[in-house]
């Protein structure tokens, strides 16, 4: 397990030539083809290199054959092509692929989206779940109230935004969907089926959209973090286990960890944002971060092209409708500094420790334009001790769970409780558990306002948060409680709130 604060879980890895297999394992190990689809035969080039993906970004006005011939004069097979935002996503053993497609009329730029894949965890939760018990289960039933869920007992964090008052009000409209963009979403879940979309949702690794039956849900050995995602956005009031922030809305799975892990390559994201883009999804929740660079930035011509082509994805996505909300991370770092230690990129091969500037390197899709960034909050109100926050980076807060902050509960377990794999139940504390409340409180924003747009949306967030202002005292990840001195700002707006802590019941008066 990673250490306190951390974002990542490790476990072991493979061989290289393996786990390029196990990455891209629908592709075999040969070489790409030296012939563009029209047949125009080309020179020989290397492909002694492992088969890497790669992203090639261009220019507004540019000839898409001349780009396509010389994708494939590279040694590059085109796998999917988002022409709408000029993003084409290639497959290469060329070792030379992006160096020599960078030369190319029309091209922007050009990078490989990993480097040696592992298996590795990427989400924004710190720690494992930890599964309810049914002792658990049956003291939190017992304290059950009139019009409560068996287990809302254990949702301090539904309190601690007012959702259980806004469900009386308004639980959200069925026109309304949140795409979970995430380690799939289990949809046979009890609490989940009944507010499912299918429709929209998919499988996007690997960059193409799969739709196929149950293509969304996670893998066999896979993640249960957004299925518990998607309980806390979207769970549904029917006397069964926990609620949701809007229980009234719907949530689709856009599936885009790698199998047997839960890395989230630019490929699979670029297309879960076009996915949700184009097909109605009014809010999308990413609590991950865009592997396998922890900070993207502009003067490493691979890492420029993964923030190139993700910014086009979001924005495309807000031209279209869509409001995206990301998780800040767990490594309690001031995003809004000069000066950050990185020690886990590339998180791919072996790691070297390196200072970046995240006002020039930039952890995707947390701080792209447009994105609501969200920082998580234990049941005291305090910041979680893991939270990473910034002035200006920041934009809203949410309960994300906090082990050292204990709530008045039955189970007196400061992390959230909410839908995990197997029709079960559990705690998990993170960013990536803030996030769904912030998405949840968009929808119901949305279900009000249907004609507000993404950045109406976004200042409307804002404004009905409820900022604290700087606390005092915050905890550390030892549990003690210490002064609060990297707190900037006021009341108004500061580094760990942003504009404050959302609240539903405020969202749908």
């Amino acid at each position: 397990m990673a250490h306190l604060g951390s974002r990542r879980t490790r476990v072991l890895t493979l061989p290289v030539g393996l786990a390029l297999t196990a990455s891209l394992g629908f592709l075999p190990m040969s070489a790409a083809s030296a012939a563009p689809s029209d047949g125009v035969p080309t020179a020989a080039v290397s492909t002694d290199g492992p088969k890497l993906s790669y992203v090639v970004n261009t220019t507004p006005v540019h000839s898409t054959g001349v780009v396509r011939r010389a994708i494939a004069a590279a040694g590059g097979t085109i796998v999917t092509s988002h022409d709408r935002i000029g993003v084409i996503v290639v497959h290469s053993s060329n070792p030379d692929f992006a160096k020599t497609i960078r030369n190319t009329p029309g091209v922007e730029s050009a990078g490989a989206t990993r480097t040696a894949p592992l298996r590795s965890v990427a989400t924004t939760e710190e720690g494992s779940t930890e599964l309810l018990t049914a002792e658990e289960a049956a003291k939190a039933a017992a304290a059950a109230g009139p019009g409560q869920e068996p287990l809302e007992p254990n949702q301090w964090d539904m309190r601690a935004i007012q959702a259980d008052e806004a469900s009386k009000i308004n639980d959200g409209s069925r026109s309304v969907t949140v795409g979970v963009i995430d380690t799939g979403v289990d949809d046979t879940h009890v609490d989940l089926k009944a507010n499912f979309s299918r429709e929209q949702s998919a499988n996007c690794v690997g960059g193409v959209a799969d739709t196929s039956e149950g293509a969304w849900r996670p893998y066999t050995d896979g993640s249960d973090h957004g299925t518990h995602v998607a309980g806390t956005i979207a769970a549904a009031r029917n006397g069964i286990g926990v609620t949701g922030v809007a229980p009234g809305v719907k949530v689709a799975g856009i599936k885009v960890s790698e199998p047997g892990t839960s890395l989230f390559y630019t490929e699979a994201v670029v297309c879960g944002f076009v996915w949700a883009a184009e097909h109605g999804i009014e809010v999308t929740n990413n609590s991950y971060y865009v592997d396998p660079w922890y900070f993207n930035c502009q003067d490493d011509p691979d890492q420029k092209a993964l923030l190139d082509a993700l910014t086009r994805a979001t924005k495309y996505a807000e031209r279209k409708g869509v409001l995206n909300v990301a998780a800040a991370g767990n490594e309690n770092y001031d995003l809004a500094s000069h000066e950050i230690l990185d020690p886990s990129s590339p998180n791919d091969t072996t790691p070297g420790p390196r200072t970046v500037d995240p006002h020039k390197c930039f952890d995707i899709p947390t701080q792209l334009p447009g994105v609501v960034t969200v920082s998580a909050t234990g049941s005291q109100g305090f910041k979680s001790y893991y939270s990473s926050f910034g002035l200006g980076v920041a934009d809203v807060s949410a309960p994300g769970g906090d082990r050292w902050q204990i709530p008045a509960t039955p189970d007196a377990n400061g992390r959230v409780l909410s839908t995990v794999v197997n029709g079960q139940y559990g705690y998990k504390q993170g960013t990536s558990m803030a996030t769904p409340h912030v998405a949840g409180v968009a929808a119901l924003l949305k279900s009000t306002h249907p004609k507000a747009t993404p950045a109406q949306l976004q200042e409307m967030l804002k404004a009905q948060a409820v900022n604290p202002g700087c606390p005092s005292k915050v905890y550390n990840s030892a549990g003690q409680l210490i002064d609060a001195t990297t707190c900037k700002g006021d009341s108004k707006v500061n580094g760990y709130y942003g504009h404050g802590i959302v609240n539903a019941l405020n969202a749908v008066k």
